[in-house]
């Protein structure tokens, strides 16, 4: 880019560098453009390591034009890049190589005399290079590598016996090392696959995607916890038991630790996935923060406050106050909102599961608070 612009080119890796840094290639940015006309073009590998302060200092430099800023990073810069520079940016997601690139690059190593390890003669069966393929993982440096570390135990060999079987590749590979970053993108993604499935109520799909978190190291407490959350955000009343199970699980995994405790965990994923869906609860409650940040503070009705002195009583705290287990069924219809919210209804129960009992419940009591009602005002004069 630097060649066909005909700019000024810098490069500097972030792991190494600091601010002095980039004040050096600024004033180099500086001189170009004042003696050789030239505009100057800076790449920055694995950027994401700067911090914020490092991050601001090239944001006046980018917006007046004097460097073009090209930064490379593995992470998702959504979180690691600050808001002010990406704003100014055009990312450009790459994309993991397919298994057909994959191929196409191991064969070019094989053969490949000068950059590669065609000197080797090496034959590799097309089961053994499979796994290599699969082992990387879309990542072309690992797929490399685990060339050569196959390669390694058989280039000793007379030429002959210079073989990459399945077996050899299996030995010098040991095990897949899976994509996963704790604090990043992948690890929103999973978390995100395993809640949707368990709202879903995909059990297999919420098993996979569990077994992915655990096999790529994620804290198994998390994962019990956003089972506890998942709990009552996505199954509430529908099934009570659910939060018993998920807390359960989480308090099992604390008593016998890893690997036992994956199955106690496993076997929550699957409870919640197959339990009874409703997000009443959930509504709800948000309805209710919502109000309380519209209305503030309202004041508590007189008759449910508590009288614990003389001077309340005789304000008339907790007056007409009716006790629900002196009357038929333990219930009796009052008012316990706030006079401006009289009649509000935030908990709305479906039909699933034990919230259906719960509904046929509330209806039974508010089809006998209106007879009740209606009974009182045909009473008034």
């Amino acid at each position: 880019m630097a060649s066909e612009t005909k700019s000024h080119f810098e490069t500097f890796s972030a792991v190494l560098s600091g601010v002095r840094e980039i004040r050096a290639v600024v004033e180099e940015a500086k001189a170009q453009r004042s003696y050789h006309k030239k505009k100057t073009l800076l790449f920055v590998d694995e950027i994401h390591r700067f911090n914020k302060a490092q991050q601001d200092a090239f944001l006046p430099h980018v917006e007046s034009g004097l460097i073009t800023l090209i930064g490379a990073t593995t992470e998702n810069p959504s979180f690691e890049v600050i808001s002010p520079l990406l704003s100014r940016a055009r990312v450009m997601v790459l994309e993991p190589f397919s298994d057909e690139e994959l191929s196409t690059i191991l064969r070019r190593a094989i053969s490949d005399r000068e950059n590669g390890l065609g000197s080797l003669s090496l034959q590799v069966e097309p089961d053994a290079l499979e796994h290599m393929i699969w082992a990387a993982d879309g990542d072309a440096r690992t797929a490399l590598n685990n060339l050569e570390a196959a390669a390694s135990l058989v280039q000793e060999k007379e030429v002959p016996e210079r073989k990459i079987r399945r077996a050899v590749a299996e030995s010098a590979l040991q095990r897949k090392a899976l994509q996963y970053d704790k604090d990043g993108e992948e690890h929103y993604n999973l978390i995100s696959a395993f809640h949707k499935s368990l709202r879903g109520s995909d059990p297999d799909a919420a098993l996979y995607w569990l077994g992915r978190m655990l096999a790529a190291g994620e804290d198994p407490l998390y994962i019990a916890r956003r089972m506890v959350r998942f709990a009552s955000e996505d199954v509430g009343n529908a099934d009570p038991r659910a939060l018993s199970v998920a807390v359960s699980a989480m308090q099992a995994f604390q008593f016998i630790g890893l690997p036992e405790g994956d199955l106690a965990l496993a076997q929550a994923a699957v409870y919640l996935a197959t339990a009874p869906k409703s997000n009443a609860l959930y509504a709800g409650y948000g309805k209710v923060k919502e109000t309380i940040g519209q209305t503030g503070t309202l004041p508590v009705p007189l008759h449910i406050r508590n009288a614990p002195t003389r001077l309340m009583k005789e304000l008339d705290y907790g007056k007409d106050y009716k006790y629900a287990h002196d009357f038929k069924g333990a219930y009796v219809p009052q008012e316990y909102l706030p006079e401006e919210l009289r009649d509000q209804v935030y908990y709305r129960p479906t039909n699933r599961g034990y919230e259906k009992i719960i509904k046929d419940r509330l209806m039974k009591w508010r089809k006998l608070r209106t007879s009740m009602l209606q009974r009182k005002n045909k009473k008034k004069p």
